[in-house]
């Protein structure tokens, strides 16, 4: 028999009135959706974009997703055994680490992990990621940036001079090197480039079904980093 749990009192302390009221809004919309889906996905994000997220929002207009604070979204649901409103509700919200969502979804299960495994969008490195190829900028005129740019140029180390109005390389730059964590600088530089080197993307991780209370893990090959980039 389906648990029924859903009113009992959970404490949102130390939290403003308007703040209180959307969580609790938060609460009872994840709660309404745990009956309307067939699915639960715990997703993790990478480099969001958020005109990017509501292209994927509009493709899956029959799906509900949801990006709020972890800590709530696993009140919501509940965090152990006990506070669980459907059987093994409480190893999703153990799921909710770092920068990830929850999915709510009738779709099947092949439906979902073939388009998230092949939406990517490419998007410019941050700091820390894996540049894909080795980019050289060669000694000559940087035609491609203006003159007021040229000091910021310096700043990022490159040995650059101004050349009839235009910044000037003085000799070869390596920026990065394929397969090589991306510093700060370099991931400012190839941002500069227009370098598109990283994606956009939601990974699915693990599939909660309300059909037969199953937990899963949807996404075998990295559950090595099954934690998101930061937590919240």
């Amino acid at each position: 028999m389906p648990k029924s749990r859903r009113d009992q009192q959970i404490s949102l302390t130390r939290t403003k009135k308007k703040g209180l009221e959307m969580k609790q809004s938060l609460v009872e919309e994840i709660r309404k959706c745990v009956d309307q889906y067939a699915r639960v996905y715990v997703f993790s994000s990478l480099h969001m974009k958020t005109h990017r997220l509501q292209d994927i929002r509009v493709h899956w207009c029959n799906s509900r997703f949801f990006l709020g604070k972890n800590k709530v979204m696993a009140l919501a649901l509940g965090r152990t055994p006990e506070e669980e409103i459907q059987d093994n509700l409480h190893q999703v919200s153990q799921k909710l680490v770092g920068q990830c969502g929850l999915l709510f979804t009738n779709a099947t299960n092949e439906e979902v992990i073939k388009y998230f495994d092949n939406a990517k969008f490419p998007v410019t490195p941050h700091a820390g990621d894996i540049a894909s190829e080795t980019v050289e900028l060669k000694q000559g005129l940087l035609e491609q940036f203006s003159h007021a740019l040229e000091p910021h140029l310096r700043k990022l180390g490159l040995p650059t001079r101004i050349e009839r109005g235009v910044p000037e390389l003085m000799k070869d730059y390596v920026v990065c090197v394929k397969g090589h964590a991306l510093t700060p600088t370099q991931a400012s530089i190839l941002k500069l480039l227009g370098k598109d080197m990283s994606f956009f993307q939601l990974k699915m991780e693990w599939c909660w079904n309300r059909l037969n209370a199953t937990f899963e893990d949807v996404n075998p090959r990295s559950k090595d980093e099954n934690t998101c980039d930061s937590d919240n």
